[in-house]
């Protein structure tokens, strides 16, 4: 079974690990304590239903559907190109800084929603969980067990971000570190944008 789990387990982290809309909303709502559990578990759990389904070997629903790749690579890069305009124009602003003690300023269906529209609205997820943790996992003994490893490497993944990120609350006590991470942010939504529209 650890001959599976492991190999699972160290492969999602690795995909994961790379810096994308994903990871850093979680970041962001880390550093302001914003409904940070249900962050980590929604994008556990939609990794999760990911990976199923790609060890369970729904991998060819590209390949069944030819539009299927096209569309979300075009809805994934407008929701991107648009989610980082918003974070621009924060960096441009300037002036927001973590209050340790403030209240939520966006409602947790909100939340949820971005969270949710950046997780499948981006082809990268299918690629790296349905396509290829799937196809991976085919390659082991134990599927199950590969994917078991995969799904608890992003559980832990999410949770040690989310949560972690309060270990960085000092520095973003300052308003020009808000603009930085937002600058950041912004960047990094139009580049994965941009790779999607022109590969």
């Amino acid at each position: 079974m650890l001959s599976s789990f492991l190999p699972g387990f160290a492969l999602s982290l690795t995909l994961i690990l790379a810096i994308g809309a994903q990871n850093a909303f979680v970041l962001r709502q880390g550093l302001r304590r914003e409904h940070v559990f249900w962050v980590c578990l929604t994008c556990g759990v939609s990794d999760a239903v990911l990976i199923a389904g790609g060890v369970a070997g729904f991998g060819a629903l590209a390949t069944a559907v030819p539009w299927f790749e096209t569309a979300m690579r075009y809805g994934g890069a407008g929701f991107l190109i648009w989610y980082g305009a918003q974070n621009a124009l924060s960096a441009w602003r300037g002036g927001a800084a973590l209050q340790a003690e403030g209240g939520a300023t966006q409602s947790l269906r909100q939340t949820i929603l971005t969270l949710l529209a950046l997780t499948f609205l981006n082809p990268h997820v299918y690629l790296d969980t349905v396509v290829l943790i799937g196809s991976i996992s085919a390659q082991y003994p134990d599927r199950l067990a590969f994917g078991a490893g995969a799904i608890l490497a992003s559980l832990t993944f999410f949770f040690a971000l989310g949560y972690g990120a309060r270990l960085l609350s000092p520095l973003f006590a300052r308003p020009a570190s808000w603009q930085v991470l937002d600058g950041i942010i912004a960047l990094t939504m139009c580049a994965i944008a941009a790779k999607l529209l022109f590969g």
